[in-house]
């Protein structure tokens, strides 16, 4: 398999994906769910044709798309060589990635943080150490299925002595959040499967740097602003967080922490049922993208991180285009449904 424009070339067995070969050799190739459902990995075959792809969203691949000679590498098996164009990718950190590697772990904690987010904390066993970079998450498998959910660390590698740090949204009906509520217990052990995942911090040391999360998609916004003070990145940061109420609200004295921590530092939560923020409230009120628009009016050079539910990040990039971001410096995690239950990939996996 050689990648365009890079030049790279990498081996793929025939139950492989292409997405998964090259993440096993350390080949960083952009992607989001690896359930052929956000469109982050779309590429175009410039060379073959025997490729056979595992279900997918014909929203992510329409038929004429595929027609034209487009794929999706994380459904796409080949049997033959084949040279792709990689239509999505980082020159910086496509020969970065770390292998994937399998691991078990123990439960050590499951802490209510909210009324529907859980702190879950694991601790490796042996080997004790998973190499992976703030933002990336793992593939937990769901005991007693056949079935796997995606959770972001929101721990940094140096943090982690062998821990690995999770927030999770349970809903109902959730594959593995709901084994989480009601019957995953201190002790247990849950088999992972990791590093995957892009939304890492980019060295760009000139260029301010805007979060925006909401829900569970503080877990990776929460790892990297965790590295930044523990590298001593010092540049001008502000994470605008979305809750719906105070309850909704979680890590309140860490992130007041760390904007000690780290000087330009400032963290902007808001509330978007105004009704329900109470008398004490004094923050920022309304949907987290229409507070960013009403305080960030021009973000020209800025580099912009985004991961929350899916109406949020479906407003936050054209958003951020509109007021100065470049495309290419707006990075995302896109939430996708998986499965049957109701289950999302990131709304209950990260």
């Amino acid at each position: 398999m050689r990648f365009e424009p890079v030049g790279i070339e990498i081996e793929v067995d025939e139950d492989q994906t292409i997405l998964r070969a090259a993440a096993e050799q350390g080949v960083m190739l952009m992607h989001g769910c690896k359930e052929g459902q956000c469109a982050s990995c779309k590429s175009f075959v410039l060379d073959g044709e025997d490729i056979d792809l595992d279900r997918y969203s014909t929203f992510a691949l329409p038929e004429y798309e595929l027609d034209e000679g487009y794929t999706l590498l994380c459904r796409a098996h080949a049997f033959e060589d084949l040279t792709i164009e990689l239509l999505n990718y980082d020159a910086e950190m496509i020969r970065s990635g770390l292998p994937i590697q399998e691991r078990t772990a123990e439960v050590v904690a499951i802490t209510p943080v909210t009324h529907d987010l859980r702190h879950l904390v694991l601790r490796l066993t042996e080997p004790g150490e998973l190499k992976f970079f703030p933002g990336q998450y793992v593939d937990i498998a769901v005991p007693g299925s056949a079935e796997t959910r995606s959770f972001s660390m929101a721990n940094t590698s140096s943090r982690a002595s062998g821990e690995l740090e999770f927030v999770i949204k349970v809903y109902p009906g959730g594959v593995f959040s709901e084994f989480l509520d009601r019957r995953l217990q201190v002790g247990d052990r849950l088999e992972l499967t990791g590093p995957f995942g892009v939304f890492t911090l980019r060295d760009n040391l000139d260029a301010r740097l805007v979060f925006l999360g909401g829900g569970a998609g503080l877990a990776p916004i929460l790892a990297l602003l965790r590295s930044m003070a523990e590298r001593g990145i010092d540049r001008p940061t502000t994470f605008y967080y979305g809750a719906r109420t105070p309850r909704d609200l979680c890590f309140e004295d860490e992130l007041e922490a760390l904007a000690r921590k780290l000087p330009r530092f400032r963290y902007v939560p808001a509330l978007s049922d105004q009704d329900l923020g109470g008398e004490d409230w004094d923050g920022e009120n309304g949907l987290i993208t229409d507070v960013v628009k009403r305080l960030e009016p021009d973000l020209t050079g800025a580099d912009a991180y985004v991961c929350g539910p899916p109406p949020m990040v479906e407003a936050a990039i054209p958003l951020l285009e509109r007021i100065g971001v470049a495309t290419k410096h707006i990075y995302y995690d896109k939430f996708t449904t998986t499965g049957d239950a109701g289950d999302s990939k990131v709304l209950e996996a990260r």
